[in-house]
C-alpha cells in the first residue's frame, strides 16, 4: 500500500447504504483505483466500491445497520494516512516554506540581478505546484489567483513584490494551518491520555505491560499518579479518584471494592485492584475520544455552504481582476486584485468556531458530537423531555406520612415502615429509610425476620403483631385489611400523582405513606430559560401514571405531554412532530429513550442515562445537572451568531480589499498583507470568540421532605 494516499474526502451524494465523496490525494501520490476500491472493500459492512479516477470520485455502498457513512470516511482517512502537505510527521505545519521565502525576501535586494528571476520562482514553486494542481482537479481557485498574482509580479520583474507576496502566502498559510491545527488539539486533549504502559497481576506478580495487551478478567493495578486503562469494578484498595475529564465532577471521589471506575480517569491518592470489565476500543474512555475524533472529520452544513460560497466567488475576484486590467491596463492593479479572496477566511473561520465551541462545550460538562450537533441545537425550536430521571431527580421521596391510628405520629409510621424495609433494596425502600433518617428523632422498631413479596411488598412481626408494609392490593386483598374507611384521603394522595405505601399492624391499617419522584430543583429555571434563548414549545414524554404526570406538567408550566408511552410511541410520537415542522430537541436518559434521541433533530442524553442512551445521543451531558442543557442551547446559539458576524467581516473586509486594489489604492503586496492579516484576524476571533454566558452555574438544595397528619 502507497504510504500516502487520501488526504481529504468530500461528501457529493448520500443516501441510505449508499454514499459517493470527492476524494483528493497528496500531491505525488496517484494511487490505482483498484488499490483504493480493495482497501476499502475490507472496512466491516462494505459491501460494493466504485472508484472512478478521473472525476476522483468513490462511491460506497455499506450495510447501514453495521456502519454509517461518518465513520467510514473516518476509516478510510485512517486505513490510507496521508502526511499532509507542509507538515511535519506529528502533524505540525512545516516552517520550511516560511523559513525559505523569508530568506529570500531578506535577499531580495542583495542578489544578483541575474539570480532575482530564478530565485523568485524557485521560492514560489510550492505555491505553483499547489496552484496547479488545484486547476485541474477544481477549476480556478484561491491558490491559482494567488499563483497568478505571483507571476504578474514576476513577469513584470517586480521581484520585490514577487518575493513579498509569497513571503506573506507562506506565513499566512502557516499561521491558519497552526490555528486549526490548535482548535483540533483542544478538542482531542478534552480528555487526559491514558498511559501506554498498564499494571497488571498475572500469575501472582505484578508486571508492567503495553495497554493494547489488556484483556478483559485482567486485574489492573492503578496507584496514585496513573490514568486508569480500563473500566471496571474494584476489587481491592480505596483511593480517591478524579473523574472530571469522564464525568465533568470536579470533586474527587473515593472507590473502595464494589465500586465501578472508568477508564480516563485519575487515581490521586491510593491504590486500586480492578477488575477489567471493558478494555481498548470498547473502553469509556475510547468511545469518548472516537467520538471527538469523528466529530473534527464530519462536516456541518453551514460549513459546507460556507465552502460552496467561498468557491463560487473565486470566478468572481477572476473576473474584477480581468476588468481591472480591461479598464486600466495596469499590471500592478491586476496583482493587487489577485491577492485578496474569500476562500481561506469563509472556509477556516467556520470549522475552527465550531472546535473551540466543542472545546469550550467539554469544560462546561457537555460532550458535543460533531460541528453538526451544535448547528442543529442551535436551529431546535422544540424540546422534548423525558420526565424520570431527565425532570425529575429519579429518586422517589417521601412527600406525606398520614397516620390514621391515635397515639401514632407520621414520624412513628415512618420509622416503622423503615424497620422493616432497610433490607430491601427496592426504590421504594430506600426512600422510606432515607426519609426516617432524616427525622430529628429516627428510631429502629425491633422485628422478627423479614418476608419479602415479590411485586407485593414486606412483612414481619413486631410485639407479636404483624406488620405489612406494600401496595394497596397486598394490604386490602391479600391481607384483607379494610382502606374503606379513609378512601378520600387515599383518593386525593393518588390524584396528586403520588405513589402510596400502605402500613397495616395488628389487622388494621395504621397509615399511608405517599411518594414522588422529586423534580430537580432548576427544573423550572432550565425551562424557563430555554423559552428566553427563543425555544416555542415545550412538552414532556412519559411511560409514567397520567396523573402523575400531569401534576409534572402543571409545576413546570409544560406546554403538552404524553403519558403511560412505550419506547416506539416516543419515537412515533416526535415523527409526528417534525412532519408538522418542529426541529426537535429531545433530552433522555434511558434504554427506552433510544430510539427517541436518535430519531430527533438533535438528541440530548442525561449525565447518570444509560450507555446506549449516550450513544445515541448528539450531546452527552458530563455532569447531572439538567441546566446544562439550556447551556448547551446557549453555546450553540452564540456559535452560530460568531460564525454569522465572521461570515459579515469577511465578506466586508475582503471587498473592501478587492475595491481599493481595483482603483489603485493598494498596490500587491499592501493588498496581500491586509488580506492574510484580516484572515488570521477572523480565524483568532472565531477561536478565542467561543463561550458560554458568565455566571450561569447554580447548585440545587437539598430536598426537603414534608409530614402531614391527620
Amino acid at each position: 500500500m502507497t504510504p500516502a494516499w487520501l488526504c481529504a474526502l468530500e461528501p457529493m451524494h448520500q443516501t441510505r447504504g449508499r454514499v459517493r465523496w470527492r476524494y483528493r490525494c497528496e500531491r505525488g501520490t496517484a494511487p490505482a483505483a483498484v488499490f483504493i476500491e480493495r482497501a476499502v472493500a475490507t472496512l466491516d459492512g462494505v459491501r460494493k466500491v466504485r472508484v472512478n479516477a478521473a472525476a476522483r470520485a468513490l462511491v460506497v455502498e455499506f450495510d447501514p445497520q453495521r456502519n454509517n457513512a461518518d465513520a467510514l470516511a473516518l476509516a478510510i482517512l485512517r486505513m490510507v494516512p496521508a502526511a499532509a502537505r507542509g507538515h511535519s510527521a506529528n502533524g505540525a505545519p512545516s516552517a520550511a516554506p516560511l523559513a525559505l521565502s523569508a530568506a529570500t525576501l531578506l535577499a531580495s535586494r542583495t542578489l544578483d540581478a541575474r539570480l532575482q528571476a530564478p530565485v523568485a520562482l524557485g521560492t514560489a514553486i510550492p505555491l505553483l505546484g499547489e496552484a496547479f494542481d488545484d486547476f485541474f482537479e477544481k477549476g480556478v481557485t484561491s491558490h491559482v489567483l494567488e499563483a497568478l498574482a505571483v507571476v504578474i509580479s514576476i513577469g513584470r520583474q517586480d521581484y520585490l513584490a514577487a518575493n513579498t507576496t509569497s513571503f506573506l502566502l507562506a506565513l499566512g498559510e502557516y499561521l491558519e494551518a497552526s490555528i486549526e491545527r490548535r482548535s483540533d488539539d483542544l478538542l482531542k486533549h478534552l480528555l487526559k491520555p491514558a498511559t501506554d504502559a498498564v499494571w497488571v497481576e498475572r500469575d501472582g506478580a505484578e508486571v508492567q505491560v503495553d495497554a493494547t495487551e489488556l484483556r478483559v478478567g485482567d486485574t489492573v493495578i492503578a496507584a496514585t499518579g496513573s490514568v486508569i486503562a480500563v473500566d471496571g469494578t474494584v476489587l481491592g484498595g480505596e483511593a480517591t479518584v478524579n473523574e472530571a475529564a469522564m464525568t465533568g465532577e470536579s470533586v474527587a471521589v473515593e472507590r473502595r471494592r464494589g465500586d465501578r471506575v472508568l477508564s480516563g480517569t485519575l487515581v490521586e491518592e491510593g491504590r486500586l485492584r480492578i477488575y477489567a470489565e471493558h478494555v481498548g476500543a470498547q473502553a469509556a474512555a475510547a468511545r469518548i475520544a472516537d467520538f471527538v475524533e469523528q466529530s473534527l472529520a464530519v462536516k456541518s452544513r453551514t460549513q459546507l455552504e460556507a465552502a460552496r460560497m467561498a468557491d463560487r466567488l473565486v470566478p468572481m475576484v477572476l473576473g474584477l481582476a480581468a476588468a481591472t486590467w480591461l479598464v486600466s491596463r495596469d499590471w500592478q492593479r491586476v496583482a493587487a486584485v489577485l491577492q485578496a479572496d474569500y476562500s481561506c477566511a469563509l472556509k477556516l473561520s467556520t470549522p475552527v468556531a465550531f472546535k473551540a465551541a466543542m472545546f469550550e462545550a467539554g469544560k462546561s460538562g457537555m460532550l458535543v458530537k460533531g460541528a453538526k450537533a451544535l448547528e442543529r441545537l442551535a436551529e431546535a425550536d422544540t424540546f422534548v423531555f423525558d420526565k424520570t430521571g431527565t425532570l425529575s431527580t429519579g429518586k422517589l421521596e417521601v412527600t406525606d406520612s398520614v397516620a390514621f391510628k391515635p397515639g401514632y405520629t407520621p414520624e412513628d409510621l415512618i420509622n416503622l415502615a423503615a424497620s422493616v424495609e432497610e433490607h430491601y433494596f427496592h426504590p421504594l425502600a430506600l426512600a422510606v429509610v432515607e426519609a426516617s433518617r432524616r427525622l430529628d428523632h429516627p428510631r429502629h422498631f425491633d422485628h422478627k425476620e423479614v418476608e419479602f413479596i415479590v411485586a407485593h411488598g414486606v412483612a414481619s412481626v413486631i410485639d407479636g403483631r404483624r406488620i405489612v408494609v406494600g401496595s394497596r392490593h397486598f394490604v386490602e386483598d391479600d391481607e384483607g385489611i379494610s382502606i374503606a374507611a379513609h378512601h378520600e384521603i387515599v383518593d386525593r394522595l393518588h390524584g396528586e400523582g403520588k405513589t402510596l405505601l400502605f402500613i397495616g399492624f395488628g389487622g388494621e391499617l395504621l397509615g399511608v405513606l405517599a411518594l414522588r419522584d422529586s423534580l430537580r430543583e432548576n427544573s423550572a429555571a432550565t425551562l424557563r430559560r430555554l423559552r428566553k434563548l427563543g425555544v416555542g414549545r415545550i412538552v414532556m414524554l412519559t411511560g409514567d401514571h397520567p396523573e402523575r404526570a400531569r401534576a409534572t406538567a402543571t409545576a413546570l408550566g409544560l406546554d403538552g405531554f404524553h403519558a403511560g408511552l412505550l419506547p416506539e410511541d416516543k419515537a412515533r410520537i416526535l415523527q409526528t412532530m417534525a412532519a408538522e415542522g418542529a426541529r426537535i430537541a429531545f433530552v433522555g436518559d434511558g434504554v427506552n429513550d433510544a430510539p427517541a434521541l436518535s430519531g430527533a433533530h438533535v438528541g440530548i442524553s442525561m449525565h447518570n442515562g444509560a450507555d446506549v442512551a449516550r450513544l445515541a445521543a448528539d450531546v452527552a451531558l458530563l455532569e447531572d445537572d439538567i441546566a446544562r442543557v439550556a447551556d448547551a442551547k446557549a453555546l450553540a446559539i452564540a456559535t452560530q451568531h460568531l460564525i454569522d458576524s465572521n461570515f459579515r467581516l469577511t465578506v466586508g473586509l475582503n471587498t473592501t480589499i478587492l475595491s481599493a486594489a481595483a482603483f489603485g489604492w493598494l498596490r500587491p503586496v499592501a493588498a496581500s498583507a491586509l488580506h492574510n492579516g484580516t484572515t488570521i484576524a477572523i480565524l483568532l476571533r472565531a477561536l478565542a470568540g467561543a463561550g458560554l454566558p458568565r455566571n450561569r452555574r447554580s447548585r440545587p438544595p437539598r430536598p426537603t421532605t414534608t409530614h402531614t397528619t391527620q
